[in-house]
């Protein structure tokens, strides 16, 4: 793997300030509002923007997007919805640029179940624990078939530290990591080994894409798809997010 894990998430977070980094900020007193919440949270805000509702700001932190006020007073956590186009959430929305340019330093880190005839990529955020992590896995030749390349990242529900993370740890600095992973998925031992697997960053970035359970599918333009989906459902959001 090329990136240490200090360099790999310091580019993560690096990263999504660059997108806007073209154009001035519209926020004069962006500097004061990030260090506000970032001393108020703990978190740490990438960016501050117009939201879609006048008035109010959006912050993009490393746990995903937060709505504060113009004096940095009020904070919101949630999702923001257009009522006049389809329920679209408008929170998604402004991730899914970000989380495209966010996965970039962790593509040598990714176990790649890749297509023979490939014509989409997904990332899914997966723990070798849960039910539907597994069950996703079982069907690994269903959603190749379809021509859909399957990127695992570890998001270990358990956090980290735990027993969960060293597992999936395991998992990722096996020789064999794709059979590792098949063999911790289907209830198998996966001999303890540690190496410079990033486990952690991979967890602390899909926090920040503002995910909180698993599987977690990232298409190809950085939406997000909470959840198990079969192999042609999966195919038809693809197609529908396109």
């Amino acid at each position: 793997m090329k990136l240490t894990k200090a360099f790999s998430f310091a580019m993560t977070l690096a990263v999504a300030p660059l997108l806007h980094a073209a154009s001035a900020s519209d926020i004069p007193n962006e500097a004061e509002l990030k260090q506000q919440v970032s001393d108020v949270l703990g978190v740490n805000v990438l960016k501050i923007q117009s939201s879609p509702i006048d008035g109010l700001y959006q912050a993009l932190t490393d746990r995903g997007i937060l709505y504060v006020s113009p004096d940095g007073t009020k904070l919101l956590h949630g999702n923001m919805y257009d009522l006049k186009n389809g329920m679209q959430n408008l929170t998604e929305a402004a991730l899914a640029g970000p989380r495209v340019d966010m996965l970039k330093p962790f593509e040598d880190d990714m176990l790649v179940y890749k297509a023979k005839n490939e014509k989409h990529v997904v990332t899914i955020f997966t723990d070798v624990d849960c039910g539907y992590c597994r069950k996703l896995h079982q069907e690994m030749d269903g959603y190749n078939d379809l021509g859909i390349t399957a990127r695992y990242l570890a998001y270990p529900r358990a956090g980290i530290p735990s027993a969960n993370a060293q597992e999936m740890e395991a998992v990722w600095c096996a020789k064999d990591p794709l059979q590792a992973m098949t063999d911790a998925k289907t209830g198998g031992n996966v001999k303890a080994a540690s190496c410079d697997a990033n486990i952690e960053e991979q967890y602390r970035l899909g926090q920040a894409f503002g995910i909180n359970g698993t599987p977690a599918i990232v298409l190809e333009n950085g939406v997000l798809v909470p959840g198990y989906q079969p192999p042609s459902a999966l195919l038809n959001t693809i197609k529908t997010n396109l």
